[in-house]
């Protein structure tokens, strides 16, 4: 897998890829089937692009949520979190 900075990725990519790590229903896997980048590329492109008071608001959300994982999820929840992601795509 290419490093971060050899993804070479553009504005709507990167625009992409904090939308959808915001969303509390789509999990790092959706994110790496849509984006190619793995959890940790995520937080990097996450700490590169937001304002420091943000980025750790954002840490403190998805640290330790199940929603973020698909094998942490309870087999209760109904949703798909790829639909959500589809829905939910930046306007680029």
């Amino acid at each position: 897998m290419k490093s971060l900075s050899q993804k070479n990725l553009s504005i709507g990519d990167i625009s992409e890829v904090i939308q959808l790590a915001w969303e509390d229903r789509t999990s790092f896997e959706t994110i790496q089937e849509r984006t190619g980048l793995s959890e940790a590329e995520v937080i990097c492109v996450m700490r590169q692009h937001l304002k420091p008071q943000s980025f750790a608001l954002w840490r403190k959300r998805v640290t330790g949520r199940t929603t973020k994982h698909r094998a942490l999820r309870s087999p209760e929840m109904k949703f798909n979190d790829r639909q959500v992601a589809d829905h939910r795509r930046a306007n680029c």
